[in-house]
């Protein structure tokens, strides 16, 4: 999996997260234990099976902390690992590693786990043409980090946030008085190159929508599946078609063989569990 993020755009957070850990006082375990001029060499292992994410960042964390310590990936993004694999050695001031240690392991757990999550639903529904996509229901500070790991599972994204793309939604929709009248706003104030979604929650609502023009996709929202056959059959292609509301793993399929183009969980990112990731030294 190509890493898409310049090590210089990860240090923010990465100096955020270090401010946390250590407050004013430093790591008082690792000052306390282990003399100042001893040297470590260590592994990084995946504990449980799943898809690796994460691992540059790491890197990135590590040497951040301290740049003498020498990270060498054994594996790379994207891959499914067996538990108990190396995906990394580490080596440096036995210092270093121990502080940046949870840093550096926390990021691999949570973005590996997402992945992990991510391709459980990309396999439930290969071969039936739908896409599983992410959401905006991501944790603060982390979302690019986390709609990578998405990729790295084989999943695709959504939007990055509320400037790139626009997502009318029910709520809007209330508040503009209705469907027509929201996409009317949206029409007087967004460009042409600038993507619009509607949501919609019942099949007259779908035909309002598809009496607009400046209109590129619909999120069909928490719709039976036999109303999702519908919706497809009546869109019959003019717009991007994305279901939504409650898809679980048991559901996914039977959802992706209604041919919708598109299949948006927000549990991917903020509900996947972490994958077990450790560091021996």
């Amino acid at each position: 999996m190509d890493w898409a993020m310049h090590p210089l755009s990860l240090e923010p957070l990465l100096r955020a997260a270090f401010a946390e850990d250590l407050g004013s006082a430093g790591d008082l375990t690792t000052e306390a234990t282990v003399p100042a001029g001893a040297t470590a060499e260590g592994s990084v292992g995946v504990r449980s099976a799943g898809v690796l994410a994460g691992l540059p960042v790491a890197e990135a964390a590590f040497r951040l902390y301290d740049p003498s310590v020498r990270f060498v990936a054994t594996a790379a993004d994207g891959m499914t690992i067996p538990a108990g694999t190396s995906v990394a050695t580490v080596a440096g001031p036995a210092r270093s590693l121990l502080t940046a240690e949870r840093t550096a392991l926390n990021l691999v757990g949570r973005l590996s786990g997402i992945a992990t999550a991510t391709a459980s639903m990309v396999e439930a529904v290969a071969g039936t043409g739908a896409d599983i996509v992410c959401t905006r229901k991501t944790t603060p500070g982390l979302r690019t980090l986390e709609k990578y790991a998405v990729r790295c599972g084989g999943g695709s994204n959504h939007r990055f946030g509320l400037y790139d793309a626009v997502l009318v939604k029910d709520n809007h929709i209330a508040v503009a008085g209705g469907v027509a009248e929201a996409v009317a706003g949206v029409a007087r104030r967004v460009g042409h190159l600038v993507k619009v979604e509607v949501e919609v929650d019942s099949l007259e609502q779908l035909e309002v929508v598809l009496g607009l023009d400046r209109v590129d996709a619909v999120l069909l929202d928490n719709f039976s599946l036999e109303d999702l056959r519908t919706a497809v059959a009546r869109i019959d292609g003019r717009l991007v078609t994305e279901a939504s509301g409650g898809i679980t793993r048991d559901r996914v399929r039977a959802v992706a063989e209604t041919g919708v183009d598109l299949i948006s969980m927000g549990w991917l990112t903020h509900s996947a569990p972490n994958l077990d990731v450790g560091l021996d030294l």
